[in-house]
């Protein structure tokens, strides 16, 4: 406790934590942008709130021989950007050991089973990689005999590019390693609001008793990026929007929205619910992507007042990838036929916020005569995931003043930076300490990958066979004019994030 006090926090606000035992945490792929921008910060404040066992090394695994002295450097100033003291930096640093190795070539796994040695520390591989080395880093690893009955292998998205590619994956990694030592990460798992939901669901019976289509309008799902291409052009354009965001990130919001009570807080038991939710999504086939989906590209246009190129000049070259995917679906299931459910997300729109809104329905009649308010607007419930993470209900609330009965919409609003003194944690500080803990509540069952690429799939092939043109919208906007079609068409409206 003496070393959280000297770090300027206070004993009464540190949150019971779950103990880390002793690890060895091997990063491959670690001069790669995910690595630098969040691996290496998330563990440093780990490292810095006292959570990580003094024994227990990052070993960062790199192909270049300048990268063994480079690498630290960069991992240096990434840290002390991100506001961490220099004497936090230097004693995380000095858990780093630099790993030559060719992921693809067997016999240099040697140096990473020297550096390993003979210990007995739980042994973690997280393949920060393309998903095409993902089995071969796995065999190399399996033949090297680097692998403990306690190892763990931690796979980023995405998983493949469909379904037969995911399966393939699954299939080899499953040879090597138990589904109970595999660790498929979405970073939205960890965040704090999105494990939230369970809570805001499960442990108020307010929310639960009218958690269905018999008091749910419609949903909205939404996750809007600000940033274009940056450094990621070439895996990009291959996949595409659809591959990058909605098969992981969006399907994942919506099994957790959805899913019915699990019988315990259990990794089992949660994931057996999350599948069933991806089960009841009701298919989008053939010409009906033309009338449930909308596709978009961005132009050039204006973010924050600077004017920003559109795709296709970033890319250098015309390309009909999508940056934009907007999809009504629903769920065929008992607890949420007939409820639409709006998913939208995209690169370079007017602001960068995820998040989702619950509209309830409406009164079945106003007692209220004219003149009392416009409309009586239906309550709302805003999930918001970032930023200004927090949750807002809206209702009806009368104004003061003993005039004219006058009724206006107002929130309820709980934001998590003024409701707790409690550092939010980065989702990966959370994430990577459950590897090493053996907990997988919050990583993907490999059933779960595959069945949102089976939803998934039928759609992409329905536009290249329907929609093969993305519509364009400006970079700064919300979307192309058919994303509001899409919403209009049933008399509903997108929520102003301006709201939140």
């Amino acid at each position: 406790m003496d070393a959280i006090v000297d770090q300027g926090l206070r004993p009464e606000t540190i949150p019971e934590r779950t103990p880390v035992p002793p690890f060895d945490l091997v990063i491959f792929g670690a001069g790669g942008d995910l690595a630098l921008r969040k691996l290496f910060p998330a563990l440093a404040q780990r490292n810095r709130e006292g959570v990580l066992p003094e024994e227990s090394r990052v070993l960062a695994v790199v192909r270049k021989e300048e990268d063994v002295e480079g690498l630290p450097r960069q991992i240096a100033q990434r840290l002390r950007e991100e506001g961490i003291p220099a004497d936090q930096v230097e004693t995380f640093l000095r858990r780093l050991t630099m790993v030559l190795l060719d992921a693809l070539k067997p016999e240099t796994y040697t140096s990473l089973k020297k550096a390993l040695g003979e210990s007995e520390r739980v042994r973690s591989f997280y393949l920060s990689t393309p998903p095409d080395l993902f089995i071969p880093i796995c065999e190399n690893l399996a033949k090297a005999q680097i692998l403990t009955p306690t190892s763990r292998v931690i796979l980023e998205k995405p998983l493949g590019r469909d379904l037969a590619s995911a399966r393939q994956i699954n299939d080899a990694v499953a040879r090597i390693l138990p589904e109970s030592r595999t660790y498929r990460i979405d970073h939205y798992l960890g965040k704090e609001t999105v494990q939230n939901l369970l809570v805001l669901r499960f442990a108020n019976t307010l929310f639960e008793r009218s958690w269905s289509s018999r008091d749910i309008d419609h949903v909205q799902i939404t996750v809007a990026e600000t940033v274009g291409l940056e450094s990621r052009a070439g895996y990009y354009d291959k996949a595409g929007h659809m591959r990058d965001m909605v098969q992981n990130h969006l399907m994942q919001l919506l099994t957790l929205f959805a899913i019915e009570p699990p019988n315990m807080l259990e990794a089992g038991a949660v994931r057996d619910e999350k599948i069933k939710v991806l089960k009841a999504l009701r298919p989008i086939v053939g010409p009906d992507v033309q009338r449930y989906t909308v596709r978009g590209q961005y132009g050039p246009g204006q973010i924050d007042g600077q004017r920003v190129r559109g795709y296709a000049e970033e890319l250098g070259h015309a390309s009909n990838t999508e940056t934009f995917v907007s999809i009504r679906c629903e769920l065929d299931s008992w607890r949420w036929a007939g409820v639409p459910i709006y998913l939208r997300t995209g690169k370079r729109m007017a602001q960068r916020y995820s998040e989702i809104v619950v509209t309830f329905k409406p009164v079945p009649h106003s007692i209220f005569g004219n003149g009392t308010c416009d409309r009586l607007d239906a309550n709302r419930l805003f999930i918001r995931l970032q930023p200004n993470d927090g949750v807002q209900l809206q209702l009806m609330m009368k104004v003061p003043g003993s005039g004219r009965l006058k009724i206006v919409p107002r929130q309820l609003d709980l934001r998590y930076s003024t409701a707790f003194d409690e550092r939010t944690p980065d989702a990966y500080e959370r994430l990577l300490t459950d590897v090493i803990r053996g907990d997988q509540t919050l990583f993907m069952h490999r059933d779960e990958v595959e069945q949102a690429w089976a939803w998934v799939d039928p759609i992409i092939a329905g536009w290249q066979d329907y929609t093969p043109h993305p519509h364009r919208y400006a970079a700064g906007s919300w979307g192309p004019s058919q994303a509001i079609g899409l919403i209009e068409r049933d008399g509903r409206s997108w929520a102003d994030p301006d709201l939140v």
